[in-house]
């Protein structure tokens, strides 16, 4: 490892001096509320995306963002591209965003680009905040910009300029800068440029200034970050002008520490993105900063009491599952393998039970102090039974080594818990050990098997204009044209021109088997008419195929709900 070639924070930046009696306080504070959350999914994560977010996805994204209850809400880059201008337009032409949800639009300081920014706000009767940017540190100026200090902090003020031009007269409007990559910047740089804009915009506490100070790339430990917000937070003229905002990535892993000490040093504003997407290892991510305020007994102000359909929404939008051992949300993160964290689990519930009778209390009422479960998985709307299951997580882990092993199927953890259940029936009646061969028999009888009754797919053609679809629904035989969509999406269409509802929240693909010769094995979650969430499964020799024929059974069989 040539680790030779790579120089600490300290030889690259001046750190502020750590002069214990007048400048470091960080240390003794204590987060006691919450920041102001700013979720920048639809611009800084979107532009992580390889599959960046068509309107529908935007769309959804931000009705998630703003029933979660985020009061200010990045919502685009108008200028780099017609996706994100046009939904700013759908901001300012409907009643999508509510009365008290800021927006904000995010521009480099480049006339041309702050122009068309401001014309795509133009009818938004929210507030809103537009966000200038210009990297500041020496690599940036020296390879990227070819510009001096001096010269550029004659850039920064003529981008600020041509903002309060065209935008200061708007009572709505505030404005936000960021000195991107803040933490390789000079300290007094930086601090000469932020006073600068704050004098321009002329920042005052009924019409703050927003200087967001972002860890770009992180360089550094957290408390060297925490040492660069102190030092602005005591320095800068306007301070009581000033809404003092962070911004951290995660290249070191220490996103989520670079935040909250942070908001110890002075910062009171935090932007980054749901389940922490973004750029290289990500945005920081602040919905685990705000579930870990709730875990110290503080609350984070956002609404995370449906944690799977805020992931679910999130995965659909980003085209990216979220890790099982993610933070609070992941699929494993409640559940214990090891025998000795079941029984102290276990233990801990009897516990909590008989406290709750003994104080003549609701269980959901009383404090929490279960082993190892940091938070009551209730208050994420998870339930116990298809969370946790203390008493029989190692036979589902079991069940889905066993059938991995033997046949090569890989089953979710989600299909994991509802498959567990059949088996608990299975081995309920028969008692003993089943074998792999027993449980595969299982699986295909109960979710393979032919079904008499229900709709049945006779045929599909797909083209690229589109997809026409064949059914037999009740004994006759319709067909359906279903232009600009691929067979998935007309197979659900068609079916919910019969009054049959399957929204498919996610796909599966494994196989049965290993080598050429096997057949296509499709998991969909799906959600039926009455709201009811489960799985069904399809087998054929192609993965499209096999993902049709589980929307069928999906269709034939009544759903039985998996959590």
């Amino acid at each position: 490892m040539p680790s030779h070639r790579y120089r600490d924070a300290f030889a690259r930046v001046d750190i502020p001096a750590a002069d214990e009696a007048t400048q470091r306080s960080w240390p003794a504070n204590r987060l006691t509320a919450a920041p102001l959350w700013v979720p920048v999914d639809l611009r800084d994560g979107n532009q992580a995306l390889a599959e960046p977010m068509d309107p529908e996805r935007k769309r959804r994204f931000f009705e998630l963002l703003v029933t979660m209850g985020y009061k200010e809400i990045e919502i685009g880059y108008p200028s780099a591209s017609q996706t994100d201008y046009d939904f700013v337009r759908l901001i300012a032409e409907t009643d999508l965003a509510p009365d008290d949800v800021t927006i904000v639009v995010f521009t480099p300081a480049r006339r041309d680009l702050i122009e068309r920014t401001v014309a795509s706000i133009r009818g938004i009767r929210n507030e809103v905040v537009i966000h200038m940017y210009t990297a500041t540190a020496p690599v940036w100026r020296d390879v990227v910009l070819g510009r001096d200090r001096t010269e550029l902090a004659e850039l920064i003020l003529a981008g600020g300029e041509d903002v309060l031009r065209l935008a200061g007269d708007s009572p709505n409007v505030r404005f936000e800068f960021s000195p991107e990559v803040f933490n390789l910047t000079e300290p007094d740089y930086v601090l000469e440029v932020c006073d600068a804009m704050t004098a321009l915009w002329d920042a005052t506490p009924a019409r703050p200034v927003i200087l967001n100070l972002p860890a770009t790339v992180e360089i550094a430990t957290p408390n060297v970050y925490a040492d660069q917000i102190e030092y602005m937070h005591r320095n800068l003229t306007r301070r009581d002008s000033v809404i003092l905002s962070v911004h951290p990535h995660n290249d070191r892993g220490t996103g989520i520490a670079c935040a909250e000490l942070a908001v110890l040093a002075g910062a009171q504003r935090v932007e980054g993105c749901v389940f922490g997407n973004g750029e290289r290892t990500g945005n920081v991510d602040i919905a685990t900063l705000a579930l870990n305020l709730h875990a110290q007994g503080v609350d984070p102000m956002i609404d995370f009491s449906d944690i799977d359909e805020i992931r679910r929404t999130v995965e659909y939008c980003n085209r990216i599952e979220i890790h099982p051992r993610h933070p609070y949300v992941g699929d494993l993160v409640h559940t214990a393998f090891s025998g000795t964290h079941q029984d102290a689990i276990k233990k801990g519930f009897a516990e909590h039970r008989e406290r709750a009778a003994a104080l003549g209390r609701d269980e959901r009422e009383i404090d929490w102090r279960v082993p190892y479960l940091p938070i009551d998985p209730a208050d994420l709307g998870r339930s116990y039974d298809a969370v946790i299951r203390v008493n029989s997580q190692s036979g589902k882990g079991g069940v889905a080594y066993l059938l991995e092993t033997a046949y090569g199927i890989e089953l979710p953890r989600r299909f994991q818990i509802e498959f567990a259940r059949h088996v608990q029936r299975h081995t309920d009646a028969g008692g003993g050990e089943a074998t792999a061969s027993e449980l595969w028999e299982l699986f295909r009888t109960t979710y393979l098997d032919d079904i008499a009754t229900g709709p049945r797919l006779k045929r599909y053609d797909s083209t690229d204009a589109g997809t026409d679809i064949t059914l037999t629904v009740d004994g006759l035989t319709h067909t359906s044209e279903h232009p600009g969509v691929g067979p998935v999406e007309a197979l659900t269409a068609a079916l919910a021109e019969h009054g049959i509802t399957i929204e498919v929240l996610s796909l599966h693909q494994s196989s049965i088997g290993s080598g050429t010769d096997t057949d296509a094995l499709t998991l969909v979650e799906y959600r039926d008419g009455s709201g009811v969430v489960a799985w069904a499964a399809g087998s054929k020799r192609s993965v499209l195929a096999a993902t049709l024929d589980a929307i069928i059974r999906a269709a034939q069989r009544p759903a039985e709900a998996s959590y």
